[in-house]
């Protein structure tokens, strides 16, 4: 996974493409870009047989090749914002080194060092370029700034975080509205990926952490509470209590809206000052 950090300071995690899956893209869009010639250059043949003298039929193939080699490539890939037939088959797609989508001057200068380093050279440049490259860049790249990322990733699910049932009564008269949410954030990642990590590192960064969320929680915790098991209920409680507070919201909005969609006057009401049929009521 890659980090991209925006200019707006929000960092985006883009998976790039490994050389196999992006070898497998360029040799569908070479099939198609053979099969595409191919069908031109016996149209052309066809029509234009015995018409015009040999060099100018020369010339048109050429205009062909150059148009489905070049013009072609980097039209589709300004106007897809990245995308190719074979991008398009392996969940690809070409993006700036920010993240962006990019545009026809990345789109140009990739598709003139493609007719050098894939077709002139048989694909060789490309294939060493990318091997000294981490996000397996080829030369037309380097020079665009821009890198293939994979669009199609899977998802893991995410484990659900269940209150340790043993902490149900602390948590539940818990004061951790305090803890910031930059720690909160850190905590729920930590126990996310906890699974993944080394026993050694498991536990330091989970006796760091309850230490530094012991200092915002009161009261504090049992004494026999695992420093994990202390993260699990504080994450669980403030999630829930969130949870809590974001339905409580929402109903109090729903009722606001459907006062303010009622009639001012309902059924059986009668206007303020207004007594009857025959006019305001005497005082």
């Amino acid at each position: 996974m890659s980090s991209v950090v925006t200019g707006e300071a929000v960092v985006l995690e883009l998976k790039p493409a490994g050389f196999a899956a992006r070898g497998l893209s360029v040799v569908i869009d070479i099939l198609a870009q053979i099969v595409l010639a191919v069908l031109l250059l016996l149209l052309i043949g066809n029509l234009l047989d015995g018409v015009f003298d040999p060099a100018f039929t020369t010339a048109l193939a050429l205009v062909v090749v150059v148009l489905i080699l070049l013009v072609l490539p980097v039209t589709v890939e300004t106007l897809t914002r990245g995308k190719s037939l074979g991008r398009l088959v392996m969940g690809l797609r070409i993006v700036r080194d920010d993240g962006g989508a990019i545009r026809f001057r990345h789109a140009f200068i990739r598709g003139m060092l493609a007719i050098l380093e894939i077709y002139l050279l048989v694909g060789s440049l490309a294939f060493l370029v990318s091997l000294f490259n981490e996000r397996s860049k080829r030369l037309g790249d380097l020079l665009a700034g821009t890198y293939a990322m994979r669009e199609r990733v899977v998802a893991r699910p995410r484990a659900v975080l269940v209150m340790p049932p043993r902490l149900e009564a602390w948590a539940a008269t818990a004061d951790i509205g305090r803890l910031p949410d930059a720690l909160a954030r850190r905590m729920s990642q930590f126990l996310a990926q906890a699974p993944r990590l080394t026993p050694s590192a498991r536990a330091t960064l989970a006796v760091d952490l309850a230490a530094e969320a012991s200092r915002h929680v009161r009261p504090v915790p049992p004494a026999d509470t695992h420093p994990e098991e202390f993260l699990h209920a504080v994450v669980a409680a403030r999630r829930d209590r969130d949870y809590a507070a974001m339905m409580r919201q929402r109903t109090r909005t729903e009722s606001t809206a459907r006062r303010l969609h009622t009639l001012p006057f309902g059924q059986g009401a009668e206007p303020a000052g207004r007594g009857g049929p025959d006019g305001p009521t005497a005082g």
